[in-house]
Formats: C-alpha cells, sequence, structure tokens
C-alpha cells in the first residue's frame, strides 16, 4: 500500500482542481488528476473529500499494478515512485516498459534512468514531466522509510 507520503508525494505533483480541465496529454481531467471516463461527469465539480476518494481508487490500481507485475522486492520509497509513475503514465504503458522489464531483472540501479524517458508529451519534452520524472527518480532511489531489502 501506498505510504501517506506517497500520496502527498502524488498530490503536490497533481495539484488539486475542483473542476474539470483538459490536462497536457488532452485528457478530461479532474481533483487530484483523475482522468475521466467518458460517461464520468462532475458538472458542479468537486470538494477536496471526493477527489481524495478518486485519487485512492485510482492509486489502488497504479499499487496492484505494482503488486501484479514486479518480481522483485521494494522499499516503501521504491513503491511509492512506482505508483506515482503508474498513476501518471498508466498500467498498459507500466506493463509494456523497458523500465518493468529492468527492474524485474535486479536492475535497480537503471530505474532513475528509465524514468527520465517518460518526459514527453506529443513528442515534446514537458517540464511538469521532467520536474516529476527527476523526483519520483530520486524518491526511488531514497533508502530512509526502507521496509524491506533494496538490492542497488
Amino acid at each position: 500500500m501506498i505510504s501517506e507520503k506517497g500520496i502527498e508525494f502524488i498530490k503536490g505533483f497533481e495539484g488539486f482542481a475542483p473542476l474539470e480541465y483538459t490536462c497536457v496529454a488532452g485528457k478530461r481531467t479532474i481533483g487530484y488528476g483523475h482522468v475521466l471516463g467518458p460517461e464520468e461527469k462532475y458538472v458542479c465539480g468537486v470538494c477536496e473529500r471526493e477527489a481524495e476518494k478518486l485519487l485512492k481508487h485510482d492509486l489502488n490500481i497504479a499499487e496492484q499494478a505494482v503488486d501484479n507485475l514486479v518480481d522483485v522486492p521494494l522499499s516503501e520509497n521504491q513503491k511509492d515512485a512506482l505508483v506515482s509513475f503508474i498513476f501518471n503514465i498508466g498500467v498498459r504503458a507500466f506493463s509494456k516498459s523497458t523500465l518493468l522489464k529492468k527492474l524485474n531483472e535486479g536492475e535497480y540501479e537503471q530505474v532513475p534512468k528509465q524514468l527520465q524517458r517518460w518526459i514527453y508529451v506529443n513528442g515534446r519534452p514537458c517540464g511538469g514531466l521532467i520536474r516529476r520524472r527527476r523526483a519520483e527518480a530520486a524518491l526511488f532511489t531514497k533508502s530512509a522509510g526502507r521496509k524491506r531489502p533494496v538490492f542497488l
């Protein structure tokens, strides 16, 4: 399960938007980065409590992806970084990524470098994604809060 620090980390990058907006990737979004489905509508917007509920639901999906797809032990920080990454790029993209392949081969040291490859929107580097990937890479390599062995 993602830590409270991990949730705050993600909320810091997503920011809170009570009304629907179109994100840089062209997706209808609300709350803390919740991508709206085709039938999903919040005509009056969402309050922070509702946005947190949506976020936790979305994070649960990302957490399940980590649990189901990652075959190597992870520290709390490593898991938080991966949940943030998956929340941002989606389970499908993560499942096909070189990052996952290298991680499952035990190449922990390759993960920060692989994260840095995911900075593009419509073929162009995005400043917000550059900052986020650097922060995710730093969190992944941070040893504080370790619960399980880290093999770096």
